[in-house]
């Protein structure tokens, strides 16, 4: 990416927000992860629920990021790609659930390769901000993920536990960002 589009680095103070969005992303992450996986091997009300309910917190997490990015002139055009994507995807799951785990896990690939791209892009954008590579990171591996979980649903065994152990590996990474950010505020640097 050409660096002249690169937002330009939030004072220490502005990072604070992000900093805490991303805290919250990964205990959401940890806690839907372990109430997925305790019902991921059928599609049913409780993880058909969870499974909406991902996204559409994904949706909210992209609105407060787009509120503290607007006040840092940072990547707000891939943040409501981001909300624009996970409101489809919400949707998408909603009528997925009633085909099966084949249909959500398809609906949940094209998420996953969609916004993957989206996070990594905006990652990049930021990359002048500490904290941005494990993004830039988990961006790439979102997309991976996305075409194995679409090739997961021509399977037989096609299970919901792969979504478990994704949204979880992705709040690990918003961990590490969140950790990065507090160390750069307490040392006074911005780059990652």
């Amino acid at each position: 990416m050409d660096s002249s589009i690169a937002a330009p680095a939030p004072a220490a103070s502005d990072t604070a927000a992000l900093r805490r969005l991303y805290f919250l992303r990964f205990a959401f992450a940890a806690v839907w992860a372990a109430l997925l996986f305790s019902s991921a091997h059928t599609l049913g009300p409780l993880s058909a629920t969870l499974l909406v309910i991902y996204p559409a917190f994904d949706v909210a997490c992209a609105v407060v990021d787009v509120r503290s990015a607007r006040a840092n002139r940072g990547p707000v055009r891939g943040l409501h790609a981001n909300i624009a994507l996970s409101t489809l995807t919400a949707a998408g799951l909603i009528a997925a659930a009633a085909s099966g785990i084949p249909a959500v896990l398809r609906v949940w690939g094209s998420w996953a390769i969609t916004a993957g791209l989206v996070q990594l892009i905006v990652g990049v954008l930021r990359r002048g901000m500490a904290g941005q590579w494990p993004m830039i990171v988990s961006g790439a591996v979102s997309t991976l993920a996305g075409v194995s979980f679409t090739a997961q649903a021509g399977k037989d065994n096609a299970s919901l536990t792969t979504l478990a152990g994704y949204a979880f590996l992705g709040g690990v990474f918003f961990l590490v960002s969140a950790l990065r950010l507090r160390h750069a505020d307490r040392t006074g640097r911005l780059a990652s």
